[in-house]
C-alpha cells in the first residue's frame, strides 16, 4: 500500500498510547491486602476471565482507533501497481504523451489508446498531485506548463496527431527541462503503445539518455502507461498514396493514381494471416468531385497501380484524398495527393574527366515514361557556378570531393530533398565530405562480384514485380576504399563496401566505390542496375521540384512568403496553425501546394519485447502498468474512507465493551445463599398443631 502523505505515518507510535496509559494507572494505585475485600474478590473469581479478555479487547479497539485515524488522513492508495508514489508529492511532474496515429486505435466502443490515456493520466495525476505540471507530446517536442492535468483532455497539444513518436527525443526533451529548471524529486509519466518504430530501442541514444538521468543529483522516477495490446480482435485497413500524376492523353488530362492497401487483425492473439477475403470501396475525392470504386483483398496487401482518373477540362493542378471505410483506426484510414505537370528532372554529372562519365549521363537522360522528360549535363567543378542548382534533382560527381563554396551548393541540394552520389576520383586526397573520405584504389587481378547487398529497400530494392535487381553481376575490377560511417547497401567480398548511404534529415547522399568506367566496372556494361538506380534517385529528388510535393508528417513546410493554409482535411479535427506539419492534409502557399501524410514506419505494428524493454531502463528508478483502450477504473485509488470507517467501528465496539454489564442478580446468587421460603406442612392426624 502506498500514500499521498506519507510523512503522517511516523504518527504511528501512537498506536501504543492506551498501553502507556493503561501502564501508568497500574502504577497509580499500591495494592493492599484488606480482609474484607478478600470475600468480594474470591466472589467475583468466577468471571474473572471475562474481565481479563474486555479489558485486552477494549485496549486493542482503542489502538485501532488511533491506527485507523493515522491511516486515514495519510491518504492511502490502492491499486496493482505498486510503489507508484513512494517518495511522496512530487515536486515536478513531466507528462510524455505518445500522439502517433497508432495511438489513435480504438476500442470497441470508439474509445482509442490516447483518450483513454489522457482520461488515467487525468485521473492519476490529480490523485497524487504535484507542484509543477509539464507537458511535452510527441509532435512538438516542446516542455508546455499546464496549470492542471485536467488540461490534457481539451488542449490541442494532446489530440491525434499524424506525425510518429520520438520516444528518446521525448526523453532527451525532459532532461534537457530538468537540467535548465533543477526541480526538487521529479516524476516522469509516459504513454505509449511501445511501437518499435516510436522507441527506437536500438538507438544509441538510449545508453547517454540513462547515463545523462542517472547523474541527477535529485530523484528521478519514470513510470510507463503501456497501451500495446486491443482488448478484442480488430481488423484494420490503412492506406497509402505511392504516386500521384497528371498526364495528357489524346488531349485529355488524367490523374494516375498508385497506392497500397494493408490489412491486419490488431487485436490480442489476432491472427493476420488468417484474414478472409474483403471487398473494400475506394473513394476519391478530387478537388471536390467525388468517386468510388471498389476493390476485392484477398490477403495482408493490396497494391493498386496507376489507376486512371479522368480530369476536369485542362486542369494542371490540383489535389485530393482517397479514403476508407472506417474501421478499427481512423488514423490511417485517408491519404492524401497533390498532383502537377511533370517538372522537367535535371541531373548535372559533374566530372573531372567528361569522357569517363558518358554512360551516367546517358542513363540519367532517359525518361522511364512518355510523360517524364529527362535531362542531364556533364560540367567539370570549375563551371559549377552555370548550373541552376535549385532545378535539379540528382547530382552525379565523379571528380574530388567538394569543399568551400562547392560544398555548400551540394548541400543546399540535398537541404531541399534532392540526391547526390559521388564517385571516387582519378587520384583520391584527404578531402571529406559528409563525413566521408577516399582513401586509396585497389585493384583486383579477376573481377570481383557484390555478393551482399540490401533487396528489401533502398536503391538496390527488388523491383515492383518482385524481381531482384542483379547486383549480383556486377563485376569489380577496380574499387577505391572508404574512410568514415556510412550504411552499406552492397558489399564486395570480406564486408568491402561497394554502395553506402550517409544518413541525412531530408536528402540522399551516396558513395559508390566504384565507377561506370568498363576499366573500373561492368556497372555501365551490365546498364539494368545502373539505370534502375539512377531512376530510383532521380523520382525521389523531383519531389523536390515543382510547386506540388508529397511529405511525410513531422517535416517543417519549406520556406514560403505567404502562411501555410489547409484546404483539405479532417474537417472535425481543430488544429493550431503552427502545428499544420503534424497533422495529414493538404496545404497552400501561393502557387504551391503540399500533401502531408503519416510516416510509412507507422503501418508497422512490432512492439518493444519487455527484455529489451527493462534493458531500456536499467539503473533508473522505472516501474511500468499495461493498460488497455477502453476500459474503466483509474489506475490509482484513494481508500481513507475505508479506514476512515474502520475507525468508527473500533470506537463502537470499544464503546460496547465499556457498557456496565447488565446483571441478573437472580441468576448470579448461589442457590447455597438463596434465601427459602419456610412452608408449612399439615400437620399429621391426631397430633396438635
Amino acid at each position: 500500500m502506498t500514500f499521498i502523505q506519507p510523512l503522517l505515518l511516523w504518527g504511528l507510535p501512537l498506536i501504543a498510547l492506551p498501553i502507556i496509559i493503561h501502564l501508568i494507572n497500574q502504577r497509580r494505585y499500591q495494592t493492599v491486602d484488606w480482609a474484607a475485600m478478600k470475600f468480594l474478590l474470591s466472589a467475583n473469581q468466577m468471571s474473572r476471565g471475562y474481565a481479563r479478555l474486555r479489558r485486552w479487547l477494549i485496549m486493542a479497539m482503542r489502538m485501532a482507533a488511533i491506527a485507523g485515524i493515522i491511516f486515514a488522513v495519510s491518504r492511502p492508495l490502492a491499486s496493482g501497481w505498486l510503489g507508484v508514489t513512494a517518495g511522496g508529492k512530487a515536486d515536478t511532474t513531466i507528462i510524455l504523451l505518445d500522439r502517433s496515429p497508432s495511438m489513435q486505435q480504438q476500442a470497441a466502443g470508439g474509445v482509442s489508446k490516447l483518450d483513454t490515456a489522457r482520461r488515467e493520466l487525468v485521473d492519476t495525476l490529480e490523485t497524487l498531485g504535484s507542484n509543477r505540471w509539464v507537458l511535452i507530446d510527441s509532435a512538438t517536442l516542446e516542455p508546455q506548463e499546464i496549470s492542471s492535468p485536467a488540461a490534457l483532455i481539451d488542449a490541442p497539444q494532446t489530440t491525434g496527431a499524424s506525425a510518429a513518436a520520438d520516444v528518446p527525443a521525448m526523453l532527451q526533451a525532459a532532461h534537457d527541462y530538468i537540467k535548465a529548471n533543477s526541480p526538487g524529486h521529479t516524476e516522469i509519466w509516459l504513454a505509449s503503445d511501445l511501437r518499435e518504430n516510436d522507441w527506437q530501442a536500438t538507438s544509441g541514444r538510449w545508453a547517454s539518455l540513462r547515463e545523462a538521468f542517472i547523474e541527477f543529483p535529485q530523484e528521478v522516477r519514470f513510470h510507463l502507461l503501456e497501451y500495446a495490446d486491443t482488448p478484442a480482435s480488430a481488423t484494420n485497413a490503412s492506406i497509402r498514396v505511392t504516386e500521384a500524376r497528371r498526364e495528357t492523353l489524346r488531349d485529355q488530362s488524367q490523374l494516375v493514381v498508385s497506392l497500397v492497401i494493408k490489412r491486419q487483425n490488431t487485436g490480442a492473439g489476432g491472427n493476420s494471416e488468417s484474414l478472409e477475403k474483403q471487398t473494400l470501396p475506394l473513394r476519391f475525392e478530387i478537388d471536390g468531385a467525388r468517386s468510388e470504386m471498389n476493390v476485392e483483398i484477398a490477403s495482408t496487401q493490396f497494391e493498386l497501380k496507376d489507376h486512371r482518373i479522368p480530369l476536369n477540362g485542362q486542369e494542371t493542378r490540383g489535389s485530393g484524398r482517397v479514403s476508407l471505410p472506417a474501421d478499427s483506426n481512423p488514423a490511417d484510414d485517408q491519404a492524401y495527393f497533390v498532383f502537377d505537370e511533370s517538372p522537367v528532372r535535371h541531373t548535372a554529372v559533374v566530372a573531372e574527366e567528361p569522357e569517363r562519365v558518358r554512360a551516367l549521363r546517358l542513363a540519367a537522360s532517359i525518361a522511364p515514361s512518355p510523360a517524364m522528360t529527362n535531362e542531364a549535363d556533364i560540367v567539370t567543378p570549375d563551371t559549377l557556378q552555370t548550373l541552376a542548382w535549385e532545378e535539379l534533382a540528382l547530382v552525379l560527381w565523379q571528380a574530388p570531393l567538394p569543399t568551400g563554396k562547392a560544398l555548400e551548393l551540394v548541400q543546399g541540394v540535398v537541404d531541399r530533398g534532392g540526391q547526390v552520389i559521388f564517385f571516387p576520383p582519378r587520384d583520391p586526397s584527404n578531402r571529406e565530405a559528409f563525413g566521408i573520405g577516399w582513401q586509396a584504389w585497389v585493384e583486383n587481378d579477376k573481377p570481383i562480384a557484390a555478393n551482399t547487398w540490401r533487396g528489401d529497400q533502398g536503391l538496390l530494392s527488388n523491383t515492383q514485380s518482385g524481381a531482384s535487381l542483379p547486383v549480383g553481376k556486377w563485376k569489380v575490377r577496380r574499387y577505391c576504399t572508404l574512410k568514415g560511417e556510412a550504411t552499406q547497401l552492397a558489399a564486395l567480398p570480406e564486408g568491402v563496401p561497394l554502395l553506402s548511404r550517409v544518413t541525412t534529415d531530408r536528402g540522399g547522399v551516396y558513395f559508390c566505390a566504384t565507377t561506370a568506367d568498363p576499366r573500373d566496372s561492368s556497372l555501365a556494361a551490365d546498364g539494368l542496375v545502373l539505370y534502375a538506380t539512377l531512376q530510383r534517385l532521380i523520382d525521389e529528388g523531383a519531389k523536390s521540384l515543382g510547386a506540388t510535393r508529397l511529405q511525410t508528417a513531422g517535416e517543417a513546410f519549406p520556406v514560403s512568403a505567404d502562411p501555410w493554409k489547409r484546404v483539405v482535411g479532417e474537417e472535425d479535427v481543430a488544429t493550431l496553425s503552427t502545428d499544420h506539419q503534424y497533422h495529414r492534409g493538404v496545404y497552400s502557399s501561393g502557387e504551391k501546394l503540399l500533401a502531408v501524410n503519416r510516416p510509412t514506419a507507422e503501418d508497422m505494428t512490432e512492439t518493444v519485447a519487455d527484455a529489451r524493454l527493462n534493458r531500456l531502463f536499467e539503473g533508473l528508478d522505472f516501474d511500468r502498468v499495461e493498460r488497455t483502450a477502453g476500459t474503466g477504473g483509474g489506475i490509482v485509488q484513494e481508500i481513507w474512507r475505508l479506514f476512515l470507517g474502520l475507525m468508527l467501528i473500533a470506537l463502537v465496539v470499544e464503546a460496547a465493551l465499556c457498557l456496565p454489564r447488565v446483571v441478573n442478580k437472580a441468576a448470579d446468587v448461589a442457590p447455597a445463599f438463596r434465601p427459602t421460603m419456610a412452608t408449612e406442612e399439615p400437620a399429621p392426624e391426631g397430633e396438635a398443631a
